[in-house]
């Protein structure tokens, strides 16, 4: 068995704490783990690590590598140059695989699902698998326990097949009093995502269902390079794996599956899986109560004290707040949109950016000027670089530097500083056994990210 995890959503209804730049699948929202890392291993114990192939955005390749070489160092990760939603990642995933095994069972998973009975959801899994070898796309439906709007879903037929149902139709995010209606009649289950097919059936599927995916699919040669191409990726149409395939196809079959799941797809149902206090509160980070109940309260920089709220989401940020009512939560994309159309980056990064070398966290900025807290762990380094647009300052806190500026050697103990002129090659190293801290000062009319050209780097960014 293989598998393809999609990993490059945004989490926009998980703002303020989820960013485009940084979106929930790379978060420990509950857990000493990231939801990718977690949903990683949970496959892992059940196929070999080498045959798990993750896909994602330019934007967060380096992170999801990152964060999977903290847990194997036999990962396969495939990049988008593009956002073109599920199905062309499906495509070029399942090409990718079929290199490696032409009638490979291929499972496919989101990376932001919380599921926690990792025995059940293999299990679950295996029935899957023995209709995916019968020839049909298996997608894995979740009994709905009350009327959720905030999810697709899907209609069986009454007409089992092996351990599962023939698939009747996909329907949208309902409003409420649809919802009760698929409830009531109890052949609805929620759409979970996840769904498993033999790598044959998918091609298949794609040519006769979406010739113009399955068009392009056919220029990229995946024998030598894991390369996806930019000239060639953006042909591709942008489309769901469920209006291209799933939607269309008469060889659909569902799977109930057995183990607890939850999408993690909002505030409320972060709410819904934390720990609840005395007074069905869930506090996280520092603060301080008095008299509040059912109410979620995320602090993750600054003392938050709140007073007798009632049914509140309450979520603090180093350069934003959310508070909404709890039954509102879904309306958070709004904002999340809302704010990428004004082209606000608080939709986009956090202050604080993480990095294969550290992080650092943006302390001001104004008209010609931004001042950083860069941190490099130990034996660490930034790319060989230089900037069109800016000037640098560091001034070394803790820590030792080596600097590497023009081609010659500095070693900066804390206290001390250097400048970095405008075009200057350079690069920021920690050998060291310290991790490293400093503050960078920019100066220039243009300050921005991706004012840099890379000479040289460990992590493959050139």
């Amino acid at each position: 068995m293989f598998a393809i995890i999609l990993a490059g959503g945004s989490g926009s209804r998980l703002w303020p704490l989820s960013r485009e730049l940084y979106p929930k699948q790379l978060l420990n929202l509950n857990a000493d783990k990231s939801l990718l890392q977690s949903t990683f291993e949970r496959l892992s114990k059940f196929m070999p690590a080498s045959n798990i192939v993750s896909i994602t955005n330019v934007k967060h390749t380096a992170n999801v590598k990152l964060q999977l070489e903290n847990i194997s160092k036999n990962i396969s990760v495939l990049s988008e140059p593009l956002s073109k939603n599920t199905a062309p990642a499906i495509a070029l995933a399942t090409k990718f695989i079929q290199e490696k095994d032409k009638d490979a069972i291929i499972l496919v998973v989101p990376s932001d699902h919380l599921i926690e009975d990792n025995e059940l959801f293999a299990q679950t899994v295996i029935k899957g698998e023995k209709l995916a070898k019968e020839g049909y796309i298996v997608t894995f439906g979740i009994e709905p326990s009350y009327p959720e709007t905030g999810y697709g879903y899907i209609n069986v037929l009454n007409q089992p097949v092996l351990d599962g149902f023939k698939v009747k139709e996909f329907v949208e995010k309902p409003d409420s009093e649809t919802a009760q209606k698929y409830i009531d009649a109890k052949t609805y289950f929620w759409n979970s995502g996840i769904f498993m097919f033999k790598a044959s059936t998918m091609i298949e599927e794609i040519k006769k269902l979406s010739p113009e995916i399955f068009n392009v699919m056919g220029e990229f040669d995946f024998s030598e390079s894991d390369t996806i191409e930019y000239n060639l990726f953006e042909k591709m149409p942008s489309i769901s794996i469920d209006y291209a395939i799933m939607e269309k196809s008469d060889k659909i079959a569902l799977v109930k599956l057995e183990s607890d799941w939850n999408d993690l797809g909002s505030w409320q149902s972060i709410y819904d899986v934390s720990k609840k206090d005395e007074r069905n509160n869930v506090m996280i980070g520092h603060v301080l109560d008095e008299n509040s109940k059912n109410s979620l309260v995320y602090a993750s920089s600054k003392l938050v004290a709140t007073i007798g709220l009632e049914d509140i989401v309450l979520v603090e940020t180093e350069d934003a707040i959310l508070a909404c009512k709890r039954d509102n939560t879904q309306d958070v994309k709004k904002i999340f949109d809302t704010l990428k159309k004004q082209n606000d980056n608080t939709h986009l990064i956090h202050k604080t950016v993480y990095r294969p070398w550290g992080f650092y966290t943006v302390l001001a900025q104004s008209k010609g000027f931004l001042t950083k807290l860069i941190h490099v762990n130990t034996g660490q380094k930034l790319s060989v670089q230089s900037h069109e647009h800016r000037s640098e300052h560091w001034v070394v806190l803790s820590g030792k530097a080596k600097v590497i500026l023009e081609g010659k050697e500095h070693i900066l103990s804390a206290g001390y500083s250097i400048d970095v002129p405008l075009k200057a090659i350079h690069s920021l190293q920690n050998p060291f056994e310290e991790d490293l801290e400093i503050i960078e000062v920019q100066l220039g009319e243009l300050l921005i990210e991706d004012d840099i050209i890379r000479y040289e780097d460990i992590y493959g960014r050139v």
